[in-house]
């Protein structure tokens, strides 16, 4: 049976291509390389063709592409074989929609607000505009609603099977309202010239029986559409009477009357830019194919999770990753209810069970002890043993390099701020503008609060939203709590401060708003549902406000050291210090001992060795700013240049460099289109010369012709060589951080997870390039050879990976021989002294009298001649001090000479003296199991 807590974790992701039965055959290969637990990405039903699995379409089934329910049964009984367990990455937060294969979705356009799935998704119902009904808008149409109408783009259509009317664009359903049947059958029927058939004068009597607005009504529909599919030849003179309703160019009458019918419906088509400004259902970020999932709503919540209610219920689920916490409604009423369906599932049987949850947290940032939940998925320790293992004395000259390329302070918080503000004014308007109208209706409310105008609220309220440091608060419907508070108060103050015109009270009452202080006792009277809602949707709209413009946006303008560039990361970051690094994992080890560490995930921005290598520029900046100016100058015919057009820009080619420098495999025959295809992401991404809603296509195209140009040995051979040389450093300064990197996720506190092929070199760019498949059937016959270790000789082939590779099995073997050491055990700082301390993170991991002892090197380029040789392990001078602790020849200190006599890193198993200080108290964390 497998352990509630992981040892290890292994993240695979399903495709059609890579689906159950794959994934049922690897489970060997996994048992055998240490790891405990699958991590899957989702798995329910998605849309068709997904790559990823987060366009969930119906939570209540498997994906048919997967293998469906069976395929599951075979790949689970396969993990059950192999005594693996399975953490399922479940999507709460949203679903996929348009199209015409989401039920839910399809059913709240036929119905509306009667709709019982209406309740299901966030849709402020009256916010569109110069309609005398309420809908949803659907950003939908490639071109202007006239232009798609005109050309007959949209079509209405019976499906007989069913008996229903539905307007197709492309392959998108629009389920016409049952309300309106009647006055379609009338005019299909004239138009069919079938008024006097027997099956004419049936369908005009079913009209005929159901009168007024609002029928046939719910319970009336499904009788009314079986009555209809069941007129004999009725389909053949609803074939015909449909032309009444073909739209074209040519046919004036046909296309009014298709447009009076579509404007009677409960949604509004439009064209997909108006998303932006328009859109009126929340989504996930600005994609306007997932729709916001209300959780909050009791109904849904049951629905959307009786898949996995089930799955812990029948024993084949033992944990679950919750994606993108920070876009529900109230994240502790989520938990408080998934925690009950958990026990509830269990029932008598009732054990631990695993729970992490995708969240970034700001600097400084503390998690809310959410019920149930373990930790993070590891964005933070990711970039914890980045800081720790960057040479800080290196990033002063690459932030003045970066100065002089950009003409700019590398100071991060202009850079956010304006990223702010494109995404406001361009991908999150229509959020934006919900908000800020729910505030002006607020102020209405009262005349104390009337006179603030709603131009005025609105620039206040994107003060605030520009101000806000971290994603979201998490005030639910009671009092904000102290940091809540206080986190508010701030931005306010800070927001103010931005302020230039008259105050006049506006910041205390959007302050008030914001704390929901505008209800409290003795206060003029506002409306409590409007005050709470508003309170609750800012909090919902901070996250992905921050993720498009920090992640999404800043991460693709701000290039002093990619390396830092990363998810959940800050890009202008300090290196960390060892003992700020030591104080972090002891109060991890207290509160938080059993969330992920990861180096790698399908978000990440590049492949975990690709940013090791980059982070090696801050061991050799002169080198690397030398080598800068001379490829700038060698690559200068090769620019794009036409007119005031420069194609790249001075400081997206530094980008480029950097990331050739981490992605370097030229040998790789799809290098080149890979490089153009992370640059088009990136250019699009940084919203600056071009983006994703606004294509730049001759800057496009003058990005895509240097690199060619640069990457052509026929045309840059100067540059090549050059960039061959510093890369063959870096690729080995690199290859020594990565294996430090692994020995702090696979020792550290928490449960290390493991991206699918990482076990080898992974110099992988930003997805979709991180989800190449992965060739299991090789790592598993590698695994194989490597039963006897020689380290000198897989140290003397590092650049194969198959050092990596046996480092890792060796790490995850040492976690499973000494389980209770690694999952429960406490941290303790270990002494490093002698000329090279600085050069050394060591500490010790117990549980009772069983320790391991860890020592990791870094800054390694004054060991390595500037990464042109393997460090000699004579030349680490210092020795590791071990209080309380004794080695397997009595020792108890042991010098770095010794410990990397075969490689930088070393874990060694040790004994702790009798006398060694136990811990005080039982970590609060052992308690969430």
């Amino acid at each position: 049976m497998p352990l509630a807590i992981p040892i290890a974790t292994y993240r695979l992701q399903l495709t059609a291509d890579f689906d159950f039965d794959a994934a049922a055959a690897v489970a060997p290969y996994l048992k055998a390389l240490g790891i405990s637990h699958v991590y899957a990405s989702p798995f329910t039903k998605a849309r068709k063709g997904s790559t990823h699995g987060y366009d969930v379409v119906d939570h209540t089934k498997f994906n048919p592409e997967l293998g469906g329910e069976e395929g599951f049964s075979r790949f689970s009984e396969a993990l059950k074989r192999n005594d693996l367990g399975l953490i399922l990455d479940f999507v709460p937060n949203h679903v996929g929609v348009h199209f015409a294969d989401n039920p839910w979705w399809l059913d709240m356009l036929e119905w509306g607000p009667a709709s019982p799935h209406a309740a299901s998704f966030d849709i402020d119902w009256d916010q569109l505009p110069y309609r005398a009904r309420g809908g949803v808008l659907l950003p939908i149409l490639g071109a202007s609603y006239g232009q798609a109408l005109e050309r007959g783009e949209i079509e209405l259509r019976y499906d007989e099977g069913e008996g229903s009317f539905s307007a197709w664009y492309y392959e998108h359903r629009l389920p016409i309202a049952p309300e309106r049947y009647g006055e379609v059958l009338r005019t299909i029927v004239r138009e069919a010239v079938a008024e006097d058939s027997a099956a004419g004068r049936a369908m005009l009597a079913l009209a005929a029986r159901y009168r007024g607005l609002r029928h046939p009504n719910r319970a009336e529909a499904p009788a009314f559409k079986a009555e209809l599919r069941a007129i004999a030849g009725g389909s053949d003179i609803i074939a015909r009477g449909l032309d009444a309703y073909r739209a074209g160019e040519d046919r004036p009458s046909q296309t009014l009357a298709l447009h009076h019918l579509l404007e009677r419906q409960h949604y509004k088509l439009g064209h997909w830019r108006l998303a932006s400004s328009d859109i009126n259902y929340r989504r996930f970020f600005d994609i306007n194919t997932l729709a916001g999932l209300r959780v909050e709503d009791a109904a849904t919540f049951e629905a959307s999770h009786s898949l996995v209610k089930r799955l812990i219920a029948e024993d084949r689920l033992q944990g679950l990753r919750l994606d993108h916490i920070d876009g529900l409604r109230d994240p502790a009423q989520y938990f408080h209810r998934l925690r009950r369906l958990i026990r509830s599932a269990q029932g008598a049987k009732a054990r631990p069970f695993y729970m992490v949850i995708e969240k970034i947290l700001g600097e400084d940032e503390k998690l809310p002890a959410f019920s149930g939940v373990h930790g993070t998925t590891g964005y933070e320790w990711m970039n914890a043993i980045s800081q720790v293992l960057v040479d800080g004395a290196g990033l002063d000259p690459l932030g003045e390099v970066w100065r002089q390329i950009s003409s700019q302070s590398p100071a991060l918080a202009p850079v956010l701020r304006e990223a702010k503000r494109r995404v406001l004014e361009t991908l999150l308007t229509s959020e934006f503008t919900v908000l800020a109208r729910l505030l002006a209706r607020i102020a209405n409310g009262h005349y104390s609060t009337r006179d603030f105008s709603a131009d005025s609220l609105r620039q206040a309220l994107e003060l605030y939203v520009l101000h806000f440091p971290v994603y979201r608060t998490y005030l639910t419907s009671s009092t904000p709590s102290t940091h809540d508070r206080a986190l508010i108060d701030q931005t306010i103050a800070r927001a103010r401060a931005d302020w230039f015109a008259a105050d006049d009270g506006i910041f205390d009452f959007l302050r008030d708003a914001l704390t929901m202080d505008l209800l409290k006792p003795g206060r003029p009277p506002h409306s409590a549902p409007r005050v709470r809602r508003f309170a609750l949707k800012v909090q919902q709209f901070t996250g992905p406000m921050m993720a498009k413009s920090l992640e999404d946006t800043t991460f693709y303008r701000y290039h002093r050291l990619l390396a830092l560039s990363e998810v959940g990361g800050d890009p202008a970051a300090n290196a960390l210090p060892a003992d700020r690094f030591h104080a972090m994992m002891k109060a991890r080890a207290r509160d938080w001992p059993h969330g992920m560490t990861s180096t790698a995930t399908h978000d990440t921005k590049r492949g975990e060795d690709a940013r090791t290598r980059i982070m090696a520029l801050a061991e050799i900046p002169g080198e690397w700013t030398s080598a800068v100016a001379r490829w700038k100058v060698l690559n200068a015919p090769h620019l794009v240049l036409d007119g005031e057009l420069r194609a790249p820009s001075a400081t997206f080619e530094y980008m480029l460099y950097q990331a050739l420098l981490g992605a370097w495999e030229p040998d790789d025959k799809d290098f080149v289109a890979r490089i153009q295809a992370y640059a088009l992401k990136a250019a699009r991404e940084g919203k600056q010369e071009t983006s994703w809603l606004n294509p730049h296509e001759s800057y496009e195209a003058g990005v895509k012709i240097f690199i060619a140009r640069i990457l052509d040995r026929a045309t840059s051979p100067e540059f090549i060589d050059s960039l061959q040389t510093l890369a063959q450093r870096t690729a080995l300064l690199g290859a020594l951080n990565s294996l430090s990197q692994i020995t702090l996720k696979a020792t550290m506190p928490g449960v290390p997870d493991f991206y699918q092929g990482t076990e080898l070199w992974d110099f992988s760019l930003v997805d979709p390039d991180n989800r190449r498949p992965v060739d299991f059937a090789g790592r598993a016959a590698a695994l194989a050879a490597l039963e006897t270790l020689d380290w000198d000789a897989l140290a003397q082939d590092w650049r194969d990976g198959r050092l990596k590779f046996a480092w890792t099995r060796h790490l995850l073997r040492l976690r499973n021989e000494m389980s209770d050491v690694f999952t429960s055990g406490v941290y303790e700082p270990l002494a490093v002294s002698g000329p090279h301390r600085d050069h050394v993170i060591a500490f010790a991991r117990r549980h009772g009298r069983d320790a391991a002892i860890v020592a990791v090197a870094r800054f390694l380029a004054p060991f390595t001649q500037g990464g042109r040789a393997w460090p000699r392990p004579e030349a680490f001078e210092g020795t590791i001090e071990l209080p309380g602790y004794v080695m397997s020849d009595g020792k108890d200190r042991i010098e770095l000479s010794a410990l990397f006599e075969h490689l930088p890193v070393a874990v060694l198993k040790a004994k702790a003296r009798a006398t060694a200080k136990r811990p005080a108290k039982r970590s609060r964390a052992l308690d969430r199991a």
